[in-house]
């Protein structure tokens, strides 16, 4: 069965960066199976009714601002798969969870940027999907459930966000991690290892300096998605975790 991942995205400039992450995703496909399709949750899509793209090709967004002038000429032009967005839309329906599909909208940087890393070839097609930031932990988690039959197809599912993700508290000319970041993914590793979903469902609560490591949740929200759709194995493996900017997240997670 395919696995479910959660990918950091950082800042959209990380398609430009050489560092132990970026190495990392480079070096992705070649440790993986190849999925089918790639079912992507991205943190920069937000929609109040869950969104399902059902496009035949995907435009390049830029919903960015400020940096390099290569980074606006790049383009992920992945294809879609229909016939796997509407499977998607129905197992929404079957869980009980409200979709609809959407046969325009691109893919943004929280996509493309991993994708572009991950799978440079541009050969496996995408269906993107939005996150609601005014759901429940538990309903997020439930949202990514809803889709772990896939993972039986060799479809890939990936969350695109970001554990710690706080660009108010980022620093651009300063060297070593803030002690404040990796206190609070330490207890985020313990508890997704234990699989503690009463804890991670109040982390807000529970978690030591949540409010700065998570100011709003929109990045945070991939992870649970992708850990809903491991739900049936319930193994959680850190396979990578740096940092950038201080105390940017750089992780990936993979859900069994």
């Amino acid at each position: 069965m395919m696995p479910s991942y959660f990918f950091a995205h950082g800042a959209p400039s990380i398609v430009l960066d050489r560092n132990k992450y970026t190495d990392f995703l480079g070096q992705f496909a070649a440790n993986t199976t190849k999925p089918k399709a790639i079912v992507l949750f991205s943190a920069h899509w937000e929609q109040s009714t869950q969104t399902v793209s059902a496009v035949d090709a995907y435009s390049t967004i830029y919903d960015f601002g400020g940096f390099q002038d290569e980074l606006y000429q790049m383009t992920y032009p992945a294809k879609g798969e229909r016939s796997l967005s509407e499977q998607i839309h129905a197992l929404f329906a079957k869980n009980g969870v409200q979709s609809v599909l959407n046969e325009e909208r691109g893919l943004d940087h929280g996509a493309w940027s991993i994708l572009k890393l991950l799978y440079p070839n541009v050969d496996i097609p995408v269906v993107a999907l939005s996150v609601n930031r005014y759901l429940s932990n538990e309903q997020q988690y439930q949202i990514g459930k809803a889709l772990a039959e896939l993972r039986e197809q060799d479809i890939l599912i990936i969350g695109s966000g970001g554990t710690v993700h706080n660009l108010r508290k980022v620093k651009w000319y300063e060297e070593g991690i803030d002690e404040w970041a990796e206190s609070f993914d330490n207890w985020l590793q313990s508890k997704l290892e234990a699989w503690d979903l009463d804890a991670l469902f109040h982390y807000r609560e529970l978690a030591p300096c949540a409010g700065e490591a998570v100011p709003t949740n929109e990045h945070f929200i991939p992870l649970l998605l992708a850990m809903g759709a491991g739900d049936r194995g319930r193994q959680a493996k850190l396979l990578h975790r740096s940092y950038e900017l201080g105390n940017l997240s750089l992780s990936c997670w993979q859900f069994n």
